[in-house]
């Protein structure tokens, strides 16, 4: 499959570029990273300026319309560059659900300041004991006057430590593992009752531990239905972390096969010899079917396609398979140097490796792919 972009996907495209080329080169994420607050406001004000934070959302809202065709772009370009700042967390999981459930009245209080880049956000789904079950929710919320109370603890809350919000699942009603009774809260992250322990994780973003002792929240969408708005903002989700994997694919791709043609062993260059032409043809491969499988995936999230849940499984489990694939080869290839902190190719590994984690691992994708399929 090969999309034929419009002529504004064309201009999008090619201004992510151009921002990425000149201002975020490998040197420039680097020191982002090791910096103190671990991403760069600047960018993320570029990135307001340039309309990427406006981009998915409808016009209705704020928004430039361009939905999930716009996020792929502009999360391969993020991949290629190993873009650090929070636009899955901020624009796609909470912009997301804002939009989806939100009243009109917190659409208009909390979209804006997604798309002038003056509010950053995080979603606090996971639990200790909940894996990637979405309704394996324990810690619980209690109505007080228009408010609600939350109670509990959220592990490994990826952005969390530059949210100035949290979206915060915790239930409302039913038991543990039942899929109603889920309800997804709106929390100043730096309201009272709210205690975060940050943390860098292995590509160099910041997570936490979130604690919350009758923490005030407010509700977003209808109470007790939130794991049905979380499943679909799971698939957004699949739909441009794949976007991300396979950005970086193409730039592990590229930059083994220029190693390749310089590195030389018993005389002659690496890339000379056959069995390494081979492996190189197969990582090529890989990241074609990748790039074909994500393009179906965010034309179907486009157009709302029933067999999304379905699509967005597979595709999580064969991009991701492909990415551990072509990461580990590209390693390999590159020797002793591959994991070193000055070279790229580790860090792209370390992402790769981080994104085949976050909502649910490969292994975990194609057992929902079986079901999903047995059920229809």
């Amino acid at each position: 499959m090969d999309i034929q972009f419009t002529e504004e996907q064309d201009m999008l495209r090619s201004s992510v570029q151009r921002l990425l080329r000149d201002q975020y080169d490998f040197d420039t994420r680097r020191k982002i990273v090791a910096s103190e607050q671990g991403f760069s406001r600047k960018h993320w004000e570029a990135f307001a300026e340039l309309g990427l934070l406006a981009a998915p959302f409808s016009e209705e809202v704020g928004g430039l319309g361009g939905g999930p065709l716009s996020t792929m772009i502009i999360m391969h370009e993020f991949g290629r560059h190993l873009v650090i700042e929070p636009f899955v967390e901020t624009v796609v999981l909470a912009g997301g659900l804002i939009e989806q459930i939100g009243t009109p009245e917190q659409k208009q209080a909390f979209i804006p300041g997604i798309i002038d880049g003056t509010k950053t956000w995080a979603l606090a789904w996971t639990e200790k004991e909940s894996r990637f079950d979405l309704g394996n929710v324990t810690r619980t919320a209690r109505r007080e006057g228009n408010d609600y109370i939350l109670s509990g603890a959220k592990t490994m809350v990826i952005a969390a430590p530059w949210a100035d919000d949290l979206i915060v699942s915790a239930r409302t009603s039913g038991d543990d593992r039942d899929r109603g009774g889920v309800s997804l809260f709106v929390v100043d992250r730096r309201a009272a009752g709210v205690d975060l322990q940050s943390f860098k994780t292995i590509d160099g973003r910041r997570a936490a531990e979130i604690s919350l002792r009758e923490a005030r929240g407010q509700l977003l969408g209808p109470e007790g239905e939130g794991v049905a708005a979380l499943e679909a903002c799971r698939d957004r989700a699949i739909g441009a972390l794949c976007a991300e994997g396979v950005g970086a694919i193409g730039e592990l791709n590229s930059a083994t096969l220029e190693y390749s043609k310089t590195r030389k062993q018993f005389g002659t260059t690496i890339g000379s010899f056959q069995v390494l032409q081979h492996r190189m043809v197969d990582m090529f491969i890989a990241h074609q079917e990748a790039l074909s499988l994500l393009q179906h995936l965010n034309l179907s999230l486009a157009a709302g396609d029933v067999g999304l849940p379905r699509l967005a499984s597979g595709a999580k489990s064969k991009i991701g398979y492909a990415g551990k694939f072509v990461a580990e080869q590209a390693v390999q290839l590159h020797g002793g140097m591959g994991m070193t902190d000055e070279l790229n190719v580790g860090h792209y590994f370390k992402r790769i490796s981080s994104i085949n984690i976050q909502f649910g691992d490969p292994a975990f994708h194609v057992l929902r792919y079986a079901q999903l399929d047995a059920a229809a």
